[in-house]
This record gives structure tokens, C-alpha cells and sequence, in this order.
């Protein structure tokens, strides 16, 4: 009988986490998130990528990953520090690692290591465009 009962719990504690990670992701998704990949370090050959949410948030690009208990994003980048310095297509089996049709952004931050995101065209287009649409008063360079 005392087995059963664990094993209860921890079948509802399951059920629970898997109930929170779906309304986060459908959450996120319906508040104007796109799935973007994401690679920090990218100089080292045996940096990963992370699967995640991004999120435009006024002059921010909050980045969530989809595996984490965090409610908040797990990294945020400024739009007025963020300065696209690359452009590729996923190599060898980073293919399988992206969303799919993704193109990698290398970019570089202030004061920060560089940072890729891979993204489907969609996705692309829009974080392009949110990027290069600063505020009137401030200038910063072309990201495409």
C-alpha cells in the first residue's frame, strides 16, 4: 500500500510539471514569442545549441529557454547594444539542432562574447526588423 501512494505522487508530480511546461509554452507562443535557437560561446567547437522562445519586449529581445523552471527569460538582450556580425546556414548537423530553414546570426554585444541565434525565415525577418527599427535620436548600424 505505502508504495502505491509514492508512486502516486510522483505520478501527479508529473503530470503537474508537464501541465506547467505546456501552458508555458502555449503562454509564450500566444503572447508574440518565436522559436529561436541559441548558442553562447560559438568559438568553442563543443558549445551546444539551446532551444527557446524569444520575445520582443519594447527594447529588449527576451530569450526563454524551453527547458527551464525560470519564469522570467533566461537571457535579454538590448536592442541598442545587439550588432549583427554574420550571417550563415547551419553547418553539418547543427541542421538538426535549429528550427527548421534556420539562418544563423552571429552577434555581438558590448563588452560581451559573441552570441549566435539560429531562426527560421519568419523569425528572421521579424528580428531584423525589430532591430533596425530603433527609436527616432539614436542610430545604430545596419543589421542585414
Amino acid at each position: 500500500m505505502e508504495i502505491a501512494v509514492v508512486i502516486l505522487v510522483l505520478l501527479l508530480g508529473l503530470a503537474a510539471l508537464a501541465a506547467w511546461y505546456g501552458l508555458r509554452w502555449v503562454r509564450m507562443r500566444r503572447n508574440g514569442g518565436v522559436s529561436v535557437a541559441l548558442r553562447w560561446n560559438p568559438d568553442n567547437v563543443r558549445a551546444g545549441w539551446h532551444l527557446g522562445i524569444g520575445r520582443y519586449e519594447g527594447e529588449v529581445f527576451a530569450w526563454y529557454r524551453v527547458w527551464s523552471l525560470r519564469t522570467g527569460p533566461d537571457r535579454v538582450f538590448a536592442r541598442e547594444k545587439l550588432l549583427v556580425s554574420g550571417r550563415r546556414d547551419p553547418a553539418g548537423t547543427e541542421a538538426y539542432a535549429v528550427p527548421g530553414d534556420a539562418t544563423v546570426l552571429r552577434c555581438e554585444s558590448a563588452g560581451t562574447d559573441p552570441i549566435e541565434f539560429a531562426m527560421g525565415p519568419g523569425a528572421l525577418t521579424g528580428f531584423l526588423s525589430w532591430l533596425e527599427s530603433t527609436p527616432p535620436g539614436r542610430r545604430i548600424p545596419r543589421a542585414s
